[in-house]
């Protein structure tokens, strides 16, 4: 669990990235989750869009999908989404140490 001065961090470093994924009409599957699995293996930070033709509420998405991905969801902005989970492998982000 992320506390409130970690997602901050996070946010700011988010503020910057472009998504990389993309939720349509379609919602959430399995390719989905796997690609962004991959993905936050290599970059540990990600934003993903939900596009105006999906039906679901933007937060419910991002809850499903920081669950299905074993990730932290560190904010829900309008249609974007950003997802956290520390990398095994290729870490690069240093969180604030936890109060």
């Amino acid at each position: 669990m992320l506390t409130g001065k970690q997602k901050r961090y996070l946010r700011s470093l988010a503020h910057h990235l472009t998504p990389i994924f993309q939720v349509g009409k379609g919602g959430t599957n399995g390719h989905l989750i796997k690609h962004i699995e991959d993905a936050i293996e290599v970059r540990e930070l990600i934003k993903v869009s939900v596009l105006n033709n999906c039906l679901d509420d933007p937060k419910e998405i991002g809850q499903e999908l920081a669950q299905e991905s074993r990730s932290e969801l560190v904010q829900v902005i309008g249609k974007t989404i950003v997802l956290y989970k520390e990398s095994k492998d290729n870490k690069k982000i240093e969180l604030p140490a936890k109060a």
